[in-house]
């Protein structure tokens, strides 16, 4: 691959929401946004390898995208799209060929992109899908099986929702103080999918992209800012500091995936750990605790002891346990399952996951199936355990975790 398109993939990557939100701050129109992106990024492709990667990347793609923009609404020409390329040309009145100015500021806009895409007019799956491919750059198979849904139902879904978003216009903008809550359910959800994406990615050949990872505590730090007191802000931060605070020891040296139990803490972030230990201990009672502090809780717990053998799993089930009363979710149900297998031994965890209701809705979900075959390996069920490992490599969907699987398979002989 070559450098100029290294470059654009990562630049993609990394910046795409903070374009996007620049763009749809000036435009109001998200489709027109994202066609006037994409412009850019062909224009990109053509003249890169050319002309050399500019110094800003993403300022030159912002740019080039306003430009682009602006043919797209000279074309369609309807009197809305001419009073838009009115105030549009009025920011470019330099000549062309100075639009693609390397020191041009991207204003980040990404906060109020999310919060007009999870605006109260969308339905809540619409909201947080929405997000997901604006502002966090992912797939709509990506977002597909975040949602554990089909990839065509999710395509409509999203076409649905941006529609609504044009024809309603949908004031861009951070709400007023007292109108966060109405939305914020809805943010946390977007922020919280957009780290798992990042903290174990559901497609490609990296388990970590780390670009997502840290782009949602960044955005969780801001919304602290907003809602200081919000239980639920603080805990969604303290959980996504805890996790990826291990990040760097979750790959080997070969890129294959490192379950908990086999991970090197040395090589864990300890002052992150420390930060995110101490954003739950401060979340009041248990009692009170909503979904996002449950889940800090639990992550505290992961990174308590010094070794995985000093892990409370019976304090870890009994926060699931409390959690899944909030939310009967499968994967709830099959976290739940694990943290019980691990407290009271494989075989409860296998009753569990077996469980007639629980194992059709996970039937093809890779932590299900990998969950599955450990509690049979741990069980001392090679045969079984054997059958169960090949079912999941055939499912994985990082080259991580199929090469996690691959030696598992070797370690019980194929």
């Amino acid at each position: 691959m070559s450098e100029s398109r290294e470059v654009l993939e990562r630049v993609f990557r990394e910046e795409s929401g903070v374009v996007l939100g620049a763009l749809l701050a000036q435009l109001h129109d998200l489709d027109l946004a994202e066609d006037a992106f994409q412009d850019a990024i062909a224009a990109a492709l053509e003249r890169w390898p050319a002309d050399g990667v500019p110094r800003r990347p993403g300022a030159w793609l912002l740019t080039a995208a306003r430009r682009k923009a602006l043919d797209r609404l000279r074309r369609r020409a309807t009197r809305l799209d001419k009073q838009v390329a009115l105030e549009l040309e009025a920011q470019l009145t330099q000549p062309p060929e100075t639009w693609l100015e390397d020191d041009e500021a991207i204003p980040d806009e990404r906060l109020r992109l999310i919060f007009t895409c999870c605006h109260p007019a969308l339905a809540r799956q619409a909201q947080v899908a929405l997000t997901l491919r604006t502002l966090g750059g992912l797939s709509t198979p990506e977002i597909a099986r975040a949602f554990l849904v089909d990839e065509a139902a999710m395509a409509r879904r999203l076409v649905r929702a941006k529609a609504k978003l044009r024809q309603a216009k949908l004031p861009y903008r951070v709400p007023d103080a007292e109108l966060l809550p109405e939305r914020l359910e809805a943010v946390l959800a977007v922020l919280y999918l957009i780290f798992n994406e990042g903290y174990a990615a559901t497609a490609g050949d990296a388990l970590v992209r780390r670009e997502l990872a840290s782009e949602a505590i960044r955005l969780a730090r801001v919304l602290c800012e907003l809602l200081p007191r919000d239980t639920e802000v603080r805990g969604l931060l303290g959980l996504m500091l805890l996790h990826d605070a291990r990040r760097e020891a979750r790959v080997d040296a070969s890129g294959a995936g490192v379950p908990l139990e086999d991970q090197d803490r040395a090589r864990w972030d300890h002052a992150q750990i420390a930060e995110g230990r101490a954003r739950a201990a401060e979340l009041g009672p248990v009692e009170s605790s909503g979904r996002y502090a449950l889940q800090a809780r639990i992550a505290a717990e992961h990174v308590a002891g010094a070794r995985f053998a000093d892990i409370d799993w019976r304090a870890i089930a009994a926060l699931y346990d409390r959690l899944y009363e909030q939310e009967p979710q499968p994967v709830v149900a099959l976290n739940r399952a694990v943290a019980r297998a691990l407290a009271e031994g494989p075989e409860i965890g296998l009753q569990l996951l077996e469980e007639p209701e629980l194992a059709e809705s996970l039937a093809d979900y890779p932590p299900y199936l990998v969950a599955r075959a450990d509690f049979l390996r741990r069980a001392g069920r090679r045969d079984e355990a054997r059958s169960a490992y090949r079912a999941a490599l055939a499912r994985a969907p990082t080259a991580p975790e199929r090469a996690f699987l691959e030696r598992r398979l070797a370690e019980i002989g194929r």
